[in-house]
């Protein structure tokens, strides 16, 4: 149910972020609002998603 999935920043645009999920890149980008990333995000940053929230890996 609440699975853990590794994301990589592909694109800083702004308030949001797109996020690329590392297993299956091809898929769409994930736009997310900056305000739910930590704020030390940088293009190219690799998160972490688990339990509804985003963290540095």
């Amino acid at each position: 149910m609440f699975e853990t999935k590794y994301y990589t920043v592909n694109r800083i645009d702004g308030d949001y972020a797109y996020l690329l999920l590392e297993d299956q890149p091809e898929l769409e980008e994930k736009c997310v609002a900056r305000a739910l990333l930590p704020a030390e995000i940088q293009e190219g940053s690799r998160l972490k998603y688990e339990m509804m929230s985003y963290s540095m890996c």
